[in-house]
């Protein structure tokens, strides 16, 4: 067994990791201790990295070879690289000449490399001379980067980590830290252990797991956060907590943003906050008066029409209380992905050139230019990600290179992504996984590595840049993104030889990851992430380091602006006086429900990697939209009953399910489901994909970042009589199959859902796969028939009963165990499924079904002997229920800290990850409370 030490391609916290491997296969992971972001901790989607990096699941899932199709909506057949380039060289230079260089562009992904980046980059903008380069960063972190920039002169979070040991306040808004940054989230539940007198404010439409441990939480209306900045801020300046000193010596702007905020006074902001007065004064005192306030925000933030102006307004906030600089203290970003911070430094986004450098600023265009070799770099700004996939639907953009992201399951407003990628001349998708939405749409599919099987680094979100180490060989004929893209650099070259300086042979001359590292080194010299004292050797001996690290330095800077002093033109901070706007699609009569999107705490992003382990669904087990029990009692839905959530763009449908942590005349839903998990079509049979079908367009003007976390949407039942379940126990490898051909199945419902379930390593190696649908009359019994092919249920062996007249029928297969006992594998339920909850369990806990004979058969039946669900799993690692827990801790006695730790020493929810530990707070919270 080999031991290799890489990152977490996960979140943005930057997890260090160990992977074990034998041979060419993953067997293992576990955390590094001694990497500084996660000390040896793993969430529960990290710790199962080498479950997803194992075979079959590699055989099943992932892309292993170029292929090509003749014409859209064909099969793709497998080609050479040599051809599958060539091809992309022929088509991309075809098309350049015809219709000039901003015909093409280029969708990258904050999962990307730094080196992969880089070459990107330098492909769009030095060599085909196009700006038309930008990234699904865009969706969740160029707010972000426009809000830093325009306060603080530069996109660089201004703290670190360590900051939350010496926070004495901390001001978390817009984040769901406990599921989204889970390890980030355990140094906090530390960090409050250890100083019991730090006060948590916590600000979300949501109640979450978050909200729920907070001292104060300010459950604010949806896209109200300017508005409860700037009515703190009037608040601190009444009560004279501001650092006038510090706005004297280190800022410009102040008495702009005075004039604003005089008006935002408590009364009139708990009213559009939807908070009370006195919670909006407590938030302000707690935040001005404390010695050290750190805050901490994510995409509440960021995805939104006005994303820049609550990022500075929130800046705002420490510049005036002279909250930054100081250990504890600052705005701090928290970035979605593993390396959306290494995307900003190379100038990934369309606006950006490498180092920070700004795309409309000539100098900083010649200076790239030198770097490059290349006569200049194109001024016309280039089209943002929504901007491009508009322009492609209208036809502007010819072709498109698609690069380790989804765009047809998470770009907003589906309709128009899918017409863009049918429109486009040429689609190029660069890829390790053959299962996502938008590879249905690729002329060109190119094989990529991913995780565990490439080099280079990533920066996570307090600076600290990593190494990615390879621990198997490439499996098939993948090859990484860097490499592939500088191949076909080369060829392009060849075609448009004009773009080629004389006397230059490429303007691509890497041979290693290390070598195109170097070249982006070197373009930071002198700029506020210089980074020429780091070397790929340094961070082999020293680990991990946060920049800048100029060269002669001893080691990164821990936190910025510590003198004051900002990169800037006269080296002060900027006060940015916005005016409060609300969402770009506020609710009405005829939407009258805000919907409000986000993050699961098992899974990540759309499920490529996460999707295929039936442990993961434990938590969440099926798509759902959530809203408070009081609009379902008003409304007289029912928990499971299906409704149709209808935006302006689109509609879904969806089950619903009660949960008391969603605001009244709010719902939300799972950023996660794609149409790999839930589709159908309407009864005029138009196509229904994922919650992105919903989603608004609408983007911050200054960032162009979209408005995915809001828009307005109506629901009404859904009236689906015919209902359909399947469900099985399959071999892994015919439970991946078996689920690529249900989705195949998912548009001939009207809903239609599929899911893996169960736990690995299970003690038979079976997975499960669940499959959900419904229709407005009975579906053809061939359809039936092939649910069933798929679940390997039309053997002699399966018990059957059918009734046509009512479009009823059954199918279960029973398998006989070692020890005599029957166990049901696999069933399926169509056109009365009544009897779900105790089948399923009988499924499900694998509970001995000789006992239930012909009733399993039998429309309506019930069973003769109760049996009781397991319940709503809350411990991925250990696989520990609601109910378990419960009755634990009836039995529980003491304080809450010995309660918890009697818990976990019962039944070990808790002790591995810890992702589940702010549930089980919870429980115990609500026991205590009851008691």
């Amino acid at each position: 067994m080999r031991e290799t030490k890489s990152t977490c391609p996960y979140c943005g916290v930057g997890c260090g990791v160990i992977i074990e491997s034998e041979g060419d296969q993953i067997t293992g992971v576990r955390g590094d201790p001694s990497h500084p972001a996660n000390f040896g901790r793993l969430c529960s989607k990290g710790s199962t990295l080498h479950l997803t990096a194992s075979a079959p699941v590699t055989l099943q899932t992932r892309l292993l070879q170029p292929q090509r199709r003749a014409s859209r909506g064909e099969t793709p057949q497998v080609v050479s690289w040599e051809a599958a380039l060539d091809d992309a060289a022929d088509r991309f230079a075809d098309i350049v000449r015809r219709h000039g260089p901003d015909a093409v562009g280029f969708y990258i992904s904050g999962q990307l490399l730094t080196e992969d980046y880089y070459v990107f980059n330098k492909l769009a903008k030095g060599l085909i001379g196009t700006n038309n380069v930008d990234t699904n960063s865009r969706l969740c972190m160029s707010s972000a980067v426009a809000g830093y920039k325009a306060t603080l002169g530069a996109d660089a979070p201004p703290a670190c980590y360590d900051d939350l040991k010496f926070a004495q306040t901390l001001f978390i808004v817009g984040s769901n830290t406990a599921y989204a940054h889970p390890i980030l989230f355990r140094r906090i539940e530390d960090a409050r252990r250890d100083n019991p007198a730090m006060k948590l404010i916590v600000a979300d439409p949501r109640r979450t797991e978050t909200a729920e441990v907070a001292d104060l939480y300010l459950p604010i209306q949806p896209g109200t956060d300017v508005a409860l900045f700037h009515g703190m801020l009037h608040l601190l300046m009444w009560e004279g907590l501001v650092d006038n000193a510090y706005i004297r010596a280190h800022t410009t702007g102040f008495d702009g943003l005075k004039a604003i905020v005089r008006d935002f006074t408590p009364k009139e902001v708990a009213k559009l906050c939807g908070i009370a007065e006195a919670d909006l004064v407590q938030a302000a005192k707690w935040f001005g008066e404390s010695p050290a306030t750190l805050s901490l925000y994510c995409q509440g933030l960021n995805q939104s029409s006005s994303g820049t102006d609550k990022n500075a307004a929130l800046i705002n906030l420490h510049l005036a209380t002279g909250q930054i600089g100081k250990p504890g203290a600052g705005p701090f970003s928290l970035t979605g992905q593993p390396n959306a911070m290494g995307g900003r430094e190379v100038g990934g986004l369309a606006n950006l050139l490498s180092a920070h450098r700004d795309l409309a600023n000539p100098e900083h265009r010649a200076e790239v230019a030198a770097l490059w070799g290349v006569p200049e770099v194109p001024a016309a700004p280039g089209k943002t990600a929504v901007e491009m996939f508009e322009a492609a639907a209208r036809g502007e953009i010819k072709a498109l290179w698609i690069a380790c992201t989804n765009p047809a399951q998470s770009l907003p407003d589906q309709a128009t992504v899918r017409r863009a990628l049918q429109t486009a001349e040429f689609v190029v998708v660069q890829e390790a996984f053959s299962t996502t939405a938008t590879c249905a749409f690729a002329d060109l599919l190119l094989p990529a590595t991913t995780w565990g099987e490439k080099e280079g680094t990533v920066t996570n979100s307090e600076r600290r840049i990593s190494r990615v180490r390879a621990a198997v060989a490439r499996p098939g004929q993948t090859r990484d993104d860097w490499d592939m893209v500088v191949d076909f650099a080369r060829r392009l070259e060849q075609r448009l030889p004009e773009r080629v300086p004389p006397g230059r042979t490429t303007l691509f001359p890497y041979d290693s990851a290390e070598s195109v590292w170097n070249e982006h080194r070197e373009s930071t010299r002198g700029r506020d992430l210089d980074i020429t004292g780091l070397s790929y050797a340094l961070l082999e001996s020293a680990g991990p380091q946060q920049w800048p690290l100029p060269e002669g330095a001893a080691q990164g800077k821990a936190r910025l602006y510590e003198d004051g002093v900002f990169p800037t033109p006269d080296g002060r901070a900027r006060f940015v006086a916005m005016k409060y706007k609300p969402v770009a699609e506020p609710r009405d009569a005829r939407y009258p429900f805000s919907l409000t999107t986000g993050r699961l705490r098992d899974q990540w992003h759309g499920m490529s990697r996460t999707g295929v382990l039936g442990r993961l669904f434990g938590h969440v087990p099926e798509p759902c939209i959530e809203l408070h029990p009081q609009e379902l009692s008003r409304r007289g839905w029912a928990s499971g009953e299906l409704l149709h959530v209808t935006s302006r763009r689109g509609s879904l449908v969806l089950p619903v399910m009660a949960n008391e942590a969603v605001g009244l005349t709010q719902a939300f839903v799972a950023m996660h489901w794609g149409e790999e998990f839930v589709s159908g079509v309407s009864s005029t049979g138009e196509r229904l994909p994922g919650v992105n079908a919903l989603t608004t367009p609408a983007f911050c003007p200054k960032s162009k970042q979209p408005e995915l976390k809001h828009c307005a949407v109506k629901l009404l039942k859904a009236e689906l009589p015919w209902r359909l379940l399947a469900m099985a126990w399959l071999p892994q490898d015919k439970a991946l199959l078996a689920q690529q051909q249900l989705r195949a199945l998912m548009p001939s419902f009207a809903y239609a859902s599929c899911v893996p379930f169960g736990r690995e390593p299970h003690e038979r190696g079976l997975v499960g796969v669940l499959f959900r649908a419904a229709a407005y009359e009975a579906a053809p019994e061939d359809l039936v028939t092939q649910v069933e092919g798929m679940l390997g249920l039309r053997g002699a062996e399966v018990l059957r009963y059918a009734d046509k007249r009512r479009g009823q029928r059954r199918a279960m297969r029973l398998v006989r165990q070692a020890g005599g006992d029957a166990r049901l594998d696999g069933f399926v339920l169509a056109g009365d499924t009544s009897a779900e909850a105790w089948i399923k369990t009988l499924l499900q806990e694998e509970v001995p079904a000789q006992a239930y004979g012909r009733l399993l058969l039998v429309p309506g039946a019930k069973p003769p002997v109760a049996l009781q669900a397991r319940g709503r799993q809350v411990c991925t690692c250990f696989n520990v229920a609601e109910p378990q827990i419960l009755a634990a801790l009836a039995h529980c006695s003491g304080p809450a800290d010995a309660q918890l730790a009697q818990l976990q020493g019962e039944l070990k929810c808790g002790t591995n990850c810890g992702s589940c530990v702010p549930e089980l707070k919870r429980m115990l919270r609500l026991q205590l409370s009851a008691a």
